[in-house]
């Protein structure tokens, strides 16, 4: 919300503190001011002036010679290249000695031959925003009004000389959605009344005789959309230009200025906070005003001149035989006020808030009027404010403004009235206020109250203030008023409780931190995704299926693009886009990953909630060392990735953990295994990306890991075990086998840890060979095992005999031969 300092001088007195004062103010009581702008963005010595004669210049078809009065009894002579300039115009002229923004200097200059004594300038050179101006003032000199005063400062003339507050408001604070909710506030903190503008007078004035109910009629069909509906009858109207200062109002506050009527219900809406709509009324059959839901497939065309398709949840400010308006939203191009239009039927209504906001949403239509409807109005506004509008136009559109309001109300305004203890003020602030002190804050705030005996009140909050409800608002406002700065600073009493990680919590850290010293980067991508990401296009060979394939989509229903209209399955396609761009700017040496969650149902249609997986995903590409003078480049493969997770896992106390040969779609055949742990089965997969999926992606040779990280926080220890350092000797024997191509190297490793039991204490596999002299099918596996006991020396002989029935196990389990 922009709020004019000046605009708002006229509601409250001021005097004495500056634009940047209020807004320290405004944001020490809860309500925070983004920035505070200067509409004068260096402008002096710039007056009006009255274009007296204008001739072509002798040398220049483009240019103009001018005379122009500048109210200081000597004519000017200025050339001027705008093509609107014309004769018997008032303009801004900069004299020479002006000032202009960008710190442009006006001085006495001579143009193609010619001397000019001075600028006549347009809007953008005075620093205003051109684009809330009509296209024709864009592209030429400002013209003013013939009413303004030569000589006056334009700074007086066009309200350049104002300061402008932008409320940064929380959704609760809806009533300073409004000059006048800005003024009860700036009062409240400043401790002055409110000037509330007299709209009675005025209609008295320009009453037309007629009663207004004889020609037009309002109902309500849907009750629960709307609860109160008014209207006003205006006849003889002349459309044409708003009063300028209405208009400089207006552009203070990012309003374009279009014509008299909307720029007075813009203003009013500005003013109040309850959005107006002007129907013409010769538009509607039979003066008639029906507020119903649409019906299914029914059209209308807005403002915008788009054809909008309406649903049954929609409402819509009918004539009784078609739309004219989707309520709150926009109103029907078919009953627009036009430069013809004479008799106006002036809205103002209190439409529910949700129905706005689910009609605007979803048509994509977002206004001023809209936002203030989604946050709900006023509900006390809608008359007065309908009274205003009248009498303005009356004023400045000529209307003559027929006897009456015609109304429908299908709901009351219940008042809210809240009991506020003295004691339970203090207890919330820590402070030592009397009733006195806080009955000199709610009549800051204009809040009503009597007395509820034993040091409390009973207060009457006003229906601007919406967001009072309980107690606890009230007390949050006699915080504000009093000054947070005020409030005595106090230490805690009570129980407390120490802050500790959950082990979910504990065990993530963990895996940060091992993660990223082993060398990895974190990323976190979007949780929505594209179908293809989830395998759901047809054909599509770069699909890579997650650890879920059967999962069914889960589609939104309401998505921002294409791009992001699903939720994920599997957190490997994004982290295989964060490759992609990454390759695409020259980094090839990726190694990412990502903690997230996958969203998994079996449900085509869902009835419950899906699944939340939550997920580790690693990928690596590129090299794992770059070139050097005493080392070639060597690319990653498999088993860095598996070393990296190994190390997790050991980190973690994790025991169990095997992999097993598979070849799930998308990925290598021959480098990619499934990961399981005892008792709980498969919780991931481990491997390179197929070659196909690498070329369709443009990669180089690809490892990713997406594993299950709840099954692995179950199966981790509770907290890190050290252990001592051995005090007796280890023995080491080496073994090398020939087995089968075919026999798994970890099936090797779980035999023998079965056979020698506790006295092993680690087994290393540290050479694999096949060859000719093997023979086909056959490979040599070396093993470097190391037996220790923790509490004496071990004897040549039970280690050789525990060595033997190890061999002997190899060679019955799976055929093993020594190799000599």
């Amino acid at each position: 919300m922009n709020v004019s300092y000046q605009w708002l001088s006229e509601y409250v007195d001021v005097t004495g503190f500056t634009a940047e004062e209020l807004a320290e103010k405004l944001t020490r009581s809860g309500i925070e001011v983004d920035i505070v702008e200067d509409r004068n963005q260096g402008v002096s010595n710039v007056v009006v002036g009255f274009v007296k004669k204008r001739d072509k210049h002798p040398d220049a078809d483009k240019l103009s010679v001018c005379l122009v009065d500048v109210g200081t009894g000597e004519d000017l002579q200025i050339v001027c290249g705008a093509k609107n300039i014309d004769a018997g115009q008032k303009v801004p002229v900069a004299v020479v000695g002006a000032v202009l923004p960008g710190g442009l200097n006006i001085k006495r200059a001579k143009l193609r031959g010619v001397e000019s004594q001075g600028m006549i300038c347009s809007a953008k050179e005075l620093g205003l925003n051109d684009k809330l101006l009509p296209k024709e003032i864009q592209e030429g000199i400002l013209v003013l009004p013939e009413d303004t005063a030569v000589g006056a400062s334009i700074l007086d003339v066009l309200a350049i000389n104002d300061k402008v507050l932008e409320l940064d408001l929380t959704p609760n604070r809806s009533d300073c959605l409004s000059m006048l909710g800005a003024a009860y506030e700036i009062a409240a903190i400043l401790g002055r009344d409110v000037k509330l503008p007299d709209a009675e007078s005025a209609l008295q004035a320009s009453a037309s005789g007629v009663k207004a109910a004889d020609r037009i009629s309002v109902a309500i069909t849907a009750n629960e959309q709307c609860s109160h509906y008014a209207a006003r009858l205006i006849e003889g109207v002349r459309v044409g230009t708003s009063p300028l200062w209405m208009q400089n109002r207006l552009m203070a506050a990012g309003v374009r200025p279009i014509n008299n009527i909307v720029d007075i219900t813009n203003f009013v809406m500005l003013e109040y906070g309850q959005p107006l709509h002007a129907f013409d009324a010769d538009q509607l059959h039979n003066g008639r005003i029906d507020v119903r839901l649409a019906k299914a497939g029914e059209k209308l065309t807005t403002l915008d001149d788009v054809e909008r398709t309406l649903e049954p949840h929609m409402l819509l400010v009918t004539d009784g035989t078609k739309p004219v308006a989707i309520a709150g939203v926009m109103g029907g191009a078919n009953s627009e006020v036009t430069d013809g239009t004479t008799r106006i039927l002036l809205e103002s209504a209190k439409f529910a808030g949700s129905s706005v906001r689910r009609t605007s949403r979803q048509l994509g239509l977002r206004s001023e009027a809209s936002l203030r409807f989604e946050k709900e109005v006023n509900p006390e506004s809608v008359i007065p404010a309908l009274n205003r509008a009248a009498a303005l136009i009356a004023q400045y559109a000529s209307g003559q403004v027929a006897d009456g309001i015609v109304e429908a109300v299908s709901g009351t305004n219940k008042p809210v009235s809240i009991e506020l203890a003295v004691d339970r003020v203090n207890g919330y602030l820590g402070t030592a206020l009397s009733v006195n002190d806080i009955e000199a804050i709610l009549k800051r705030l204009h809040f009503t109250f009597e007395s509820a005996g034993d040091d409390k009140l009973l207060v009457h909050v006003p229906s601007r203030r919406g967001d009072i409800t309980r107690d606890v608002d009230l007390i949050e406002e006699v915080a504000r008023l009093f000054g947070y700065d005020n409030i005595p600073t106090t230490l805690m009493t009570g129980v407390t409780t120490p802050g500790s990680l959950t082990k979910e919590q504990a065990i993530r850290r963990i895996t940060r931190n091992v993660l990223t010293q082993s060398g990895l980067h974190e990323v976190i991508t979007y949780a929505f995704t594209h179908p293809r990401a989830n395998g759901q296009v047809e054909g599509d060979a770069a699909a890579i299926p997650g650890l879920y394939p059967e999962a069914k989509p889960i589609g939104l229903a309401m998505p921002m693009s294409e791009e992001r209209s699903q939720l994920r399955t599997s957190l490997v396609p994004h982290l295989l886009e964060v490759v992609s761009y990454n390759r695409n700017r020259s980094m090839d040496d990726v190694a990412i990953f990502e903690i997230g969650k996958a969203f998994v149902t079996d449900e085509a249609a869902l009835t419950k909630l899906p699944q939340e997986k939550l997920l580790l995903s690693i990928v690596l590409t590129g090299k794992r060392r770059g070139a050097h003078w005493a080392s070639k480049s060597e690319s990653v493969d498999f088993y860095d990735l598996k070393g990296i997770f190994d190390r997790l896992v050991q980190y973690l106390g994790v025991q169990g953990l095997s992999y097993t040969s598979a070849a799930p779609e998308g990925f290598h055949p021959g480098r990619t295994a499934e990961l399981s742990l005892p008792g709980l089965g498969v919780i991931g997969r481990i491997g390179q990306l197929h070659p196909t999926v690498q070329q369709q992606r443009d990669l180089d040779d690809t490892y990713v890991l997406e594993v299950e990280l709840t099954p692995i926080l179950e199966a981790a220890g509770d907290a890190i075990v050290y252990k001592l350092l051995p005090r007796y000797p280890s023995v080491g024997r080496d073994i090398a086998v020939v087995v089968d191509a075919g026999v798994p190297v970890g099936s090797l490793e779980k035999a023998i840890t079965e056979v020698a039991g506790e006295l092993l204490e680690s087994i290393q596999v540290f050479d694999i060979y096949t060859g000719e002299r093997l023979g086909a099918g056959r490979k040599s596996v070396a093993i470097a095992l190391v037996y220790r006991h923790a509490e004496r020396t071990l004897q040549d002989e039970e280690v050789t005999e525990l060595h033997a029935k190890v061999v002997a196990a190899l060679e019955q389990q799976f055929g093993a031969e020594l190799r000599k």
